[in-house]
């Protein structure tokens, strides 16, 4: 049967999501229905255009169910994964600490906030890695000069080599470190149908956002930290994931507008809080003194650079070649301090991370009842230890072992 032949005509729902979904009981469901069948290339490009400027014009694709329920989709259209193996895996990696559980942690952001800041959410997964098992999910840049994937590719003296982490695989890293990256092309194979009409539309489509809430490994993610470069996007975020059933989460934007906890000034947050009533959103302000770190414009932390340059700062940082105080490093610390507070493992009452850990717990509670300091003091062990740059090393290593 050609791909001709095999089309779905959506026209009904088409007409129906313009110009009022609500007053035609459009449901969530059947958006991501739809969504599907652009992942196994089941829709034309002239409906699939007509389906994302029709949720973009309506606001549909900012709804906290269509968040989910869509992002739930391209999730089970990804490639698959055995979960009864990794699972194992993972069990046998668990390093319970405080309320952080030992599972699988992701800090990710959505892009597209203009600010060209530093890779801070890439660099902040890797220092994290020390303490927790990351899943970061990434890809390369779209609307800045460097993106994750593209940093990572380009660190010395061994670039990791990404496309080789697959299903087949991941279980090998995981083997070898704390920290895997899952490289979107390779674990969501189905979004090259859409790759082409995305950039013919012009602007930011659904799929901007499904990126952060599709983690191939989401079933066994335990905490995450998300960014939104936009405020009105936080709650939606925070509910997406509720229903999407997460039990820890940190949703974050800087007051400049900003896909990351801010180094300038206030950052709104929604956390997810697991209480007597089940899984709520809390609300509260984060700024740089909450951390015990100082404020500092974004101006000095958008260097805007290629990949090679922004790959030399992140090797400075994993090795701990910078001052104490440099702005970027302060940036990283509060974002990487600020996913170890979501996991839950800076409400452990001791600490023995390791060689250099002098086990003085930093008690101190601020806004939404968190330990941010004492996330700081963690993350600053791991560049210190040696540990960051230890999983990174292991990471990068293993990823030229595997098969090409």
């Amino acid at each position: 049967m050609s791909d001709q032949q095999a089309l779905v005509d959506i026209r009904p729902l088409l007409q129906r999501l313009w110009p009022d979904p609500a007053k035609e009981n459009v449901t969530a469901h059947e958006i991501a229905e739809a969504i599907s069948l652009i992942f196994v290339n089941k829709l034309s490009p002239v409906q699939t255009g007509s389906l994302l400027t029709a949720l973009h014009f309506t606001g549909w694709d900012r709804r906290a169910d269509v968040l989910a329920e869509a992002s739930a989709a391209m999730r089970r259209h990804a490639t698959q994964i055995d979960f009864q193996s990794l699972d194992s895996l993972i069990s046998s990696k668990r390093r319970p600490e405080g309320n952080y559980a030992g599972g699988l942690c992701d800090i990710v952001g959505t892009g597209g906030d203009s600010h060209h800041t530093f890779n801070i959410s890439t660099t902040s997964s890797i220092l994290a890695s020390s303490l927790l098992l990351l899943a970061k999910h990434g890809n390369r840049a779209s609307t800045s000069k460097s993106g994750s994937a593209d940093l990572l590719m380009s660190m010395q003296p061994k670039p990791a080599q990404l496309p080789r982490i697959t299903p087949d695989t991941i279980n090998t890293v995981y083997g070898s470190t704390n920290y895997a990256f899952l490289f979107a092309p390779v674990f969501h194979p189905g979004m090259r149908h859409v790759a082409s009409i995305r950039k013919e539309l012009g602007w930011r489509t659904i799929f901007n956002l499904l990126g952060p809430l599709s983690n191939p490994l989401d079933d066994a993610i335990e905490a995450r930290m998300l960014g939104v470069a936009r405020d009105d996007l936080g709650p939606v975020f925070a509910e997406a994931l509720r229903l999407a059933g997460a039990k820890k989460g940190l949703v974050v934007c800087g007051q400049e507008q900003l896909d990351e906890i801010s180094c300038a000034g206030p950052t709104f947050c929604w956390q997810l809080v697991n209480g007597g009533k089940g899984v709520e959103v809390e609300h509260f302000i984060l700024e740089p003194k909450d951390f015990g770190l100082s404020a500092h414009p974004l101006s000095t932390v958008s260097p805007g650079k290629e990949p090679e340059e922004n790959a030399e700062i992140l090797r400075k940082i994993l090795q701990n070649e910078l001052p104490d105080d440099d702005p970027i490093l302060e940036f990283v610390l509060m974002n990487t301090a600020a996913l170890l507070v979501a996991s839950g493992i800076c409400e452990a009452e001791t600490s023995n991370m390791g060689p250099g850990d002098d086990g003085n717990v930093i008690t101190e509670r601020g806004p939404g009842n968190g330990r941010w300091k004492e996330g700081v003091r963690r993350a600053r062990w791991t560049m210190r230890s040696g540990e960051a740059w230890k999983q990174w090393s292991a990471f990068a290593e293993v990823t030229n072992t595997l098969p090409i």
